[in-house]
């Protein structure tokens, strides 16, 4: 059994980010598959046939001398496009809720001391918070993203004078810590929304009691690591659907009609089964990052640490 409230090091947040997959991999992922697969299907349906759909338009228009062939596409097909966006923005939001808040409940319970979470549990825990959701889906819409949004545009200008590289560097790890622990700490305490961001943003800087070295930077090197191996899976399978394309454009002989829409005919087919893999990857992966948040997170309640000990040599001797 993982002991989660604890002290942990830079190296111990990566290390047990796998020894948790190691010892729960089979239970946590049967239970994602179930809850989240129909959503995981559907979006990646979705996007598949829309991109397929919209890039071919794209690369084909004006191949026929049609001026603005493009934009009488979309006038054209309105209708089918406005309920199209709409259906992937609920799918987005749905998958969004799910995949952020999956990790959040199931470490929960694991850490209360559970050893097998059946699927049930972890939808009760959904419609148990249900108001909770919703309240903390407003905030972030309406005032983390908007903030987020505001210091990754500030550094993107500062791209121009380099400083801004650095800052990035800085900025999207910052950014999902601060996410990922208002996350934990909204579900995992009975605080409000602003209360559990206030914390969220103290947390990255020091511990409660304020008398030990800062984590950030430990917090800072943990989640850069598993953007490191999130990003190279990623790359990995996108890589290969772009390589195959090119290849085709270079081997090909030309008659027009691939030149017309790359896209169709079994280049096409393959380019987007593999990007529809690459955003199961990616999606499966992102779990990864979320349980080193929830391990970072856990390593911030110094409160509950002491607490947790005891409770562990309690059940200790009960064992024996």
């Amino acid at each position: 059994m993982m002991q989660f409230y604890k002290k942990r090091e830079f190296g111990a947040f990566i290390t047990d980010s796998f020894n948790f997959f190691k010892l729960y991999g089979k239970n946590y992922f049967k239970n994602y598959i179930l809850i989240n697969g129909l959503l995981l299907i559907l979006t990646i349906a979705v996007v598949i046939f829309g991109f397929k759909e919209i890039f071919g338009q794209l690369v084909g228009s004006n191949m026929s001398g049609e001026s603005y062939y493009f934009e009488r596409y979309f006038e054209d097909n309105s209708g089918m496009l406005i309920v199209a966006g709409i259906l992937v923005f609920v799918l987005f939001i749905l998958l969004a809720i799910v995949n952020y808040l999956y990790p959040v409940f199931y470490m929960k319970r694991i850490a209360e001391g559970a050893q097998k979470i059946k699927t049930d549990e972890i939808l009760g825990d959904f419609k148990r918070n249900a108001g909770r959701i919703f309240k903390m889906g407003i905030g972030m819409l309406f005032i983390v993203f908007p903030v987020t949004m505001i210091i990754v545009g500030f550094s993107y200008v500062l791209l121009l004078i380099i400083i801004g590289f650095f800052l990035i560097l800085l900025v999207y790890p910052t950014a999902f810590n601060v996410s990922a622990f208002l996350m934990y700490d909204y579900f995992n305490t009975k605080r409000g929304f602003m209360e559990s961001l206030s914390y969220s943003i103290r947390s990255q800087f020091s511990y409660p009691n304020g008398n030990e070295k800062s984590p950030y930077w430990k917090y800072w090197g943990a989640s850069i690591i598993m953007f490191v191996i999130l990003y190279v899976v990623s790359l990995v399978f996108t890589m290969v659907p772009m390589v195959f394309v090119y290849g085709s454009v270079l081997t090909s002989t030309p008659d027009g009609n691939f030149e017309e829409n790359p896209f169709a005919g079994t280049a096409g087919i393959i380019f987007f089964v593999f990007y529809g893999i690459s955003m199961l990857a990616s999606l499966f992966l992102s779990n990864l990052m979320f349980i080193n948040a929830g391990l970072m997170y856990y390593d911030s309640r110094t409160d509950l640490h002491q607490k947790a000990e005891f409770e562990e040599i309690e059940t200790i001797g009960i064992n024996e």
